[in-house]
């Protein structure tokens, strides 16, 4: 399990769509990582990648909605992180769909999503959660 609980952020709601989003991460690194055959792995590959194109947007908003009512000061230039990876997201499932399901781009892609979930939640959202100590504010969104 790639999750730690030293990611929390205490805000119920994100930390469980964090926890959602390292299991799937872990899924697909695990079934690209599998002996199985490409052809085999291609429809959990799309499933992932219909998922995160969906779930990451939703998550994106719940988390930037809670950075909002605790007055985040770094909300804009969190918002742009998440814009960008939307971005990528989007980018590397065209190029992906494209080029008629290639095994090399979703290894590469899954590599760089692991790093960056990882990355992120451990640095960039762990600075939402010293805020909001710091201030003393609210920790849940809903």
């Amino acid at each position: 399990m790639l999750w730690k609980d030293k990611y929390e952020l205490g805000v119920s709601l994100v930390d469980e769509q964090h926890k959602e989003l390292f299991q799937r991460v872990e899924n697909f690194v695990t079934t690209l990582r599998s002996s199985a055959s490409w052809e085999e792995k291609v429809q959990r590959v799309n499933e992932t990648l219909e998922f995160m194109n969906g779930y990451v947007v939703e998550h994106f908003r719940d988390e930037e909605a809670y950075q909002k009512h605790i007055g985040y000061p770094g909300y804009e230039a969190h918002k742009k992180i998440h814009a960008d990876m939307v971005n990528y997201v989007m980018k590397v499932t065209s190029e992906y769909e494209n080029s008629g399901f290639n095994e090399q781009l979703m290894q590469q892609f899954a590599g760089k999503l692991l790093a960056w979930l990882i990355n992120h939640v451990a640095a960039e959202d762990q600075r939402i959660a010293a805020y909001a100590i710091e201030k003393g504010v609210e920790n849940n969104a809903e």
